[in-house]
């Protein structure tokens, strides 16, 4: 799971200098501004209770499973892998379309796992936002990163849930999201409308 921690740890004390340049944990400037994306994150729903009863071995299998799935979907759909998070992994795109419908591929995928097999089944969360994050040694910082992990955290297990942003940014792309109206998440001081997109019956 997304420990509170590793989500603060995704923003960490972003201000700016007089020149707009981001100040980033440990002091380095960088103006390096990748434009508008959306990051998404994904997240093993219980993973130390699977390491628990499963065991180790038997654990890591599903940890490979979900890295092998969570990647061809990248590759597939035009995200790039920033970071593996433990428990899941953080990723940016240029398309909103493309990450809800990565997003969607990894659930479909996941499960036909389950239903192939019921004793070992692998459910995991996903949470994306979009907006303009802060580049720095190919890792991204900011607001937009911090949102995605905690939508990611605020999800059930199995959903997907984005900021209406990028609802919006995804009319008339054939994709359908439930509005579930404003939801309070850590850290932000004002609630977030939130939406779930709908895998199950999906195109993609």
């Amino acid at each position: 799971e997304i420990q509170p921690e590793l989500a603060d740890g995704f923003l960490g004390d972003v201000q700016t200098n007089a020149a707009g340049a981001a100040i980033l944990p440990g002091g380095e400037t960088d103006a390096r501004d990748p434009g508008i994306r959306t990051v998404l994150f994904t997240d093993i729903v219980e993973s130390t209770t699977l390491t628990q009863s499963l065991g180790d071995e038997a654990a890591m299998e599903l940890l490979d499973l979900h890295n092998t799935v969570v990647r061809n979907a990248l590759a597939d759909l035009g995200g790039r892998e920033v970071k593996h998070t433990g428990d899941g992994i953080m990723a940016s795109f240029v398309s909103a379309a493309g990450a809800v419908r990565s997003a969607i591929q990894i659930q479909r995928e996941l499960a036909k796992h389950a239903q192939a097999n019921p004793q070992r089944p692998l459910k995991v969360r996903v949470g994306a936002a979009a907006g303009e994050p802060v580049e720095q040694h190919n890792d991204l910082f900011g607001s937009t990163v911090q949102l995605a992990a905690r939508l990611c955290a605020h999800a059930q297990p199995e959903q997907i849930l984005v900021t209406n942003a990028i609802a919006e940014l995804c009319l008339g792309k054939g994709l359908q999201f439930e509005d579930l109206g404003e939801v309070v998440l850590k850290g932000f001081g004002y609630p977030v409308r939130a939406h779930a997109a709908a895998w199950k019956q999906a195109a993609i």
